[in-house]
């Protein structure tokens, strides 16, 4: 019985939730992270609330996944070694679980705004489309993968009902596509090593030089639309730094008082890009990006550099 749970949390795949951490984006550069409303829950509960039903719904997709894909993996290197591509888990038992766990994401999200369940319907929708059909068709596999991570933004938005930055969205957008392309780098290059045919047949078309100007195009549009959106995003802190601390803006440069503060943490998104250019081409990691930031210290102190510096100046 442990074992059975154990196989079916493994399918679920728990590491993947890290991607539904993108649902608090919209509130965190809002500057509404410790908001209450008068009549209702906290801003960031809602949104918790909203990452716990989007990693069920996740899990569930991941398992009707690997039942679509059990024959195919077994073909893999990795994948094969997937409980349901090995046999140790039945197919049966996990389309229940998978049953269960839809049908637990459809009840608990009733009570929720009608735009956040169509989010919920739509994302479902997208991820049963790429099961079957999209992630064996060039260029559309990857904007999927896009579309994926821009549905949770919304979704993180409405639930709360938060306006957003259009070069917020476009930096969301962008950085969906690297990683994506990141990723189809990382395949092409194990099932090259491996002297495997390509088992999708969308990695066929995607040659090394037309990935090679993929991952440049949208590794530039990554942080140049970030640029872009700190650039546009003006803060109050330095008017009532001003007035606080008189003195010390009276012997400033006038190129000192900015009030774009966000864009101290464009260096860090700048050589995240990089760092992650460097372990997909230099050691082939970009299969899981996941397993990247979360095993990667170098990436993982950016990542942490980068969220402190965007929250000391959006509430500090």
């Amino acid at each position: 019985m442990l074992r059975l749970i154990y196989l079916i949390l493994k399918s679920a795949r728990p590491r993947q939730w890290i991607k539904n951490l993108a649902l608090y984006a919209p509130l965190f550069f809002s500057g509404f992270l410790f908001f209450k409303p008068v009549d209702g829950p906290a801003y960031f509960l809602v949104v918790t609330y909203a990452v716990f039903l989007y990693s069920i719904l996740t899990s569930s997709i991941y398992l009707i996944n690997d039942i679509i894909d059990r024959k195919e993996d077994r073909q893999h290197p990795f994948k094969k070694n997937r409980p349901i591509a090995s046999g140790d888990l039945p197919v049966g038992l996990a389309a229940a679980v998978a049953m269960g766990g839809l049908g637990l994401v459809f009840l608990l999200t009733l009570s929720l705004p009608i735009f956040f369940r169509l989010l919920l319907l739509a994302y479902f929708v997208l991820q049963m489309l790429y099961a079957l059909r999209i992630k064996h068709i060039a260029i559309l596999d990857v904007v999927s993968i896009a579309l994926g991570f821009l549905i949770r933004i919304y979704a993180g938005a409405v639930i709360v009902d938060l306006h957003m930055s259009v070069w917020f969205l476009l930096t969301v957008v962008s950085a969906s596509l690297f990683l994506a392309v990141g990723k189809r780098q990382s395949e092409r290059t194990l099932l090259k090593d491996y002297n495997l045919a390509f088992s999708r047949k969308a990695l066929r078309h995607y040659t090394q030089r037309l990935l090679d100007q993929y991952t440049g195009m949208f590794a530039n549009a990554t942080w140049l639309t970030y640029a872009l959106f700190s650039f546009q995003h003006e803060t109050s802190q330095v008017g009532a730094a001003a007035q606080r601390f008189p003195g010390l803006y009276l012997i400033l440069p006038r190129t000192l008082q900015s009030q774009k503060l966000l864009m101290l943490s464009l260096p860090f998104v700048i050589f995240g890009v990089m760092r992650y250019l460097q372990l997909v081409y230099e050691e082939n990691k970009g299969e899981s990006p996941e397993k990247v930031l979360l095993n990667d210290k170098m990436l993982l102190s950016t990542v942490f550099l980068f969220g402190l510096t965007v929250f000391l100046v959006l509430y500090a």
